[in-house]
């Protein structure tokens, strides 16, 4: 399961590659011995001002103390921000894995959890020791790797008296020798190391060297086997997704991002996505059934590479423009126990006649593999070729027809790519309001300067070919704090398409702080604001754009136009039962108290008075079932013309109709220019942007008939750039 650590870290994961990876790119959790009696934890967070990774140390004392405090550090713990909890809230997923443990222990017997997290698994085979009388033959050896982690998972096992039944190693399970840490090589191996993809977690290279190095020969494993599945579909929304190019013919304003189709120097990464797409079941056109596409035996040891060639017949006529795909867990080997991350509208009679109902959840999803260019047209009946291929982490899909294999065109979309952006960036890109708001405001700007030093302060290659393309006199310069090397090869591929020369914008390397390399003063300074490979934050923190202008605040003409000027934090009620239950506190979890664990995992409802979950970033438009309950009030301004500071906000919140109140859903809309005539929203109605949410420790049944019913505060710190929100009920 992917936990969606945020900025990409992910130290759960057991394989050896994305280990090796992580070492060189990310530094690795570092645990220090001070005394025999403290120990301290450092763990690396992106600061979302100033774009910069910093260390924060936390110490055992430290994380001990956070977890008993009505007000934890906001350092304490990067677990707070990832789907772990809505894992363990997952009653579905664990009732499969007691079930399957309960039926594979019948005698006393050497049982491995690898990324073991809390403890769950471990316990489950723990008691089911018991109760065929192994206690004292049997035994349970779980692994994980991840400091924090394994504190909590001590925690939980001395609380609910299991500490001395499981017996736990804080590595990987590739550190672990038989012989050495192990007395013997287990008879079963239970995990849960899958992801939305499957492989991602690394999967394939764990089960390898437990094979190898772990486990007897023919061992019993839970999961059993995985089998993937696939089905072909057309969808406008997913087209708009991964086509820029002919997006960009429809918007008609001159600007080409993707000039040239067979290039596509700004496209998708050739990948699967994880999306919650039972939210596009209305907007989606199925053309096939159910095909299978790989199946996953975890009792043998798995291959790391294979192909499949697969035919599947269209059952309608359209154009394919994705495969959206799911798995199917079997977890027992007599095939009696399964778990689907198939979407809902799947017919049990496509996998299996045993397959449970699922609740909505987050920690899995299904995934997106989508067709480049226009798509794939196909007609009823017809036969559509697939060739399907995985390594070490992940399933890939080539829908190329045979007799273009060998064209260098199909060969360029993967080799030429220069800027690979996430989907949602790519249809930002593509839309025509979005691309008429910036054009207007940036048009505006430049009538009313003459030769003007135009700086792009974040990594907006809309913006410095916008800004080059209007005005021949101007004179541009472009930071790229992300996108470095690739924004300045991309911007010297597509300039003449674009009508200027490249000469005329400098791509700097340096700080946006260092005034020496500006000749004379900045009289616009624009940002999206986007800022590359910090996609998925919260709203609020691509308010680094803000301290970007105040560290040139001295380098600023003083009539300079800021675009945008002023950033308007909006909020508004919510009824959001699925995410909040799959968000709540834990206590019993198939009959194991985890109620220790809430604060540190950041538990959202049923908390103790006067505690609140974090803000979590979420697609609201993927969260499940939603309701807006108020209007949508301005709770903050974000005055962008002056340098950043503190802001404050306050506001007494009516209800426009009756219902249960699970929180706020809270972002920012830009004003582009002084008279507030364009304005980009992030909010919900854009499935563009994530949204912040503030779940509510217990939810609030409200109506429209009371004066007021809710009163919010909001702080902002600009040291730190964390938004604080609290609210109050009458």
């Amino acid at each position: 399961m992917r936990r969606s650590f945020p900025f990409g870290l992910n130290p759960y994961s057991t394989n050896t590659l994305a280990s090796v990876v992580r070492a060189l790119l990310i530094p690795r959790a570092i645990t220090v011995h001070l005394s025999p009696m403290s120990t301290q934890s450092f763990q690396l967070r992106l600061n979302p001002l100033t774009g910069e990774s910093e260390w924060v140390v936390i110490t055992e004392e430290e994380n001990e103390r956070d977890n008993n405090d009505k007000n934890p550090s906001s350092s304490k713990s990067l677990l707070a921000h990832t789907s772990y909890l809505d894992m363990l809230n997952d009653s579905c997923r664990n009732r499969a894995y007691r079930g399957a443990i309960e039926a594979a222990i019948t005698r006393p017997c050497h049982v491995i959890d690898i990324g073991a997290g809390t403890g769950l698994l471990s316990m489950m085979a723990a008691r089911a020791m018991a109760s065929v009388g192994g206690e004292k033959e049997g035994r349970v050896s779980a692994c994980e790797s991840y400091l924090p982690m394994v504190k909590l998972m001590r925690r939980v096992l001395r609380e609910n008296g299991m500490d001395n039944k499981v017996k736990l190693f804080p590595k990987r399970s590739d550190e672990i020798r038989v012989g050495c840490e192990l007395d013997s090589r287990a008879d079963l191996m239970v995990s849960e190391i899958l992801d939305s993809e499957l492989l991602g977690e690394g999967l394939i290279p764990t089960l390898q060297h437990a094979h190898d190095e772990l486990l007897v020969p023919n061992p019993q494993m839970i999961p059993y086997r995985a089998t993937t599945y696939g089905q072909l579909v057309e969808s406008t929304f997913l087209r708009k997704l991964c086509d820029l190019h002919n997006q960009e013919i429809s918007a008609s304003d001159g600007i080409q991002l993707s000039p040239v189709i067979t290039q596509n120097l700004i496209s998708l990464k050739p990948k699967q996505y994880a999306m919650q797409c039972d939210a596009l079941s209305s907007e989606i056109k199925l053309l096939s059934e159910p095909f299978k596409v790989f199946e996953f035996d975890f009792w043998k040891r798995p291959e790391s590479n294979r192909e499949a060639e697969i035919t599947v017949q269209a059952t309608n006529e359209g154009t394919v423009h994705a495969i959206i795909s799911w798995w199917v867990l079997q977890l027992d080997e007599a095939g009696s126990i399964f778990y689907s991350t198939a979407p809902k509208w799947i017919s049990s009679q496509y996998i299996t006649n045993s397959l449970p109902g699922k609740d909505w959840c987050d920690h899995w999803k299904q995934c997106v593999w989508f067709i480049h260019d226009t798509g794939l047209p196909t007609l009823r009946g017809k036969n559509v070729s697939i060739r399907a291929s995985h390594n070490d982490i992940s399933i890939s899909y080539d829908t190329t027809p045979e007799v273009n294999k060998n064209n260098s065109s199909i060969l360029k979309w993967y080799e030429e790519r220069i800027i690979t952006l996430l989907p949602e960036r790519i249809g930002l890109y593509g839309d025509g309001n979005w691309r008429l708001a910036f054009i207007t405001a940036i048009r505006n700007a430049l009538n009313r300067r003459s030769s003007p030093l135009c700086v792009v302060a974040d990594d907006s290659v809309f913006l410095t070919v916008l800004l080059s393309s209007l005005s021949e006199s101007s004179n541009v310069i472009a930071f790229f704090p992300g996108l470095k090397d690739n924004g300045t090869q991309y911007i010297k591929a597509v300039s003449a398409s674009n009508g200027f020369s490249s000469d005329r914008v400098r791509v700097l390397e340096s700080k946006v702080s260092s005034f020496a390399m500006f000749e004379k003063k900045i009289e616009i300074l624009v940002g999206e604001p986007f800022y590359y490979g910090n996609e998925g934050m919260l709203p609020w923190q691509n308010l680094r754009f803000w301290r970007e202008r105040s560290l040139l605040d001295l380098a600023l003409a003083e009539d300079a136009l800021v675009v945008p000027c002023k950033g308007i934090l909006k909020i508004c009620a919510v009824s959001l039962p699925d995410l909040w239950r799959s968000r709540c506190s834990l206590r019993d979890v198939e009959g194991f108290d985890h109620s220790s664990v809430n604060q540190t995992l950041g538990a959202c409802g049923n908390l103790p008075e006067m505690q609140q979950g974090p803000c979590l970033a979420f697609y609201l438009w993927q969260c499940g079932e939603i309701e807006k309950l108020s209007q949508v009030y301005q709770l903050m301004d974000f005055n962008i013309s002056k340098p950043i500071h503190s802001c404050l906000g306050k506001l007494q919140m009516k209800f426009l109709k009756p219902g249960l109140c699970h929180g706020f859903a809270i972002w920012i809309d830009w004003v582009l220019d002084e008279m507030s005539s364009n304005i980009v929203s992030t909010g919900p109605d854009s499935r563009y942007w994530k949204q912040g949410v503030q779940l509510l420790s217990v939810p609030q049944p409200v109506n429209s008939t009371t004066a007021y019913c809710a009163e919010v505060e909001a702080s902002f710190d600009h040291l730190t750039g964390e938004l604080s929100i609290k609210s109050s009920f009458s």
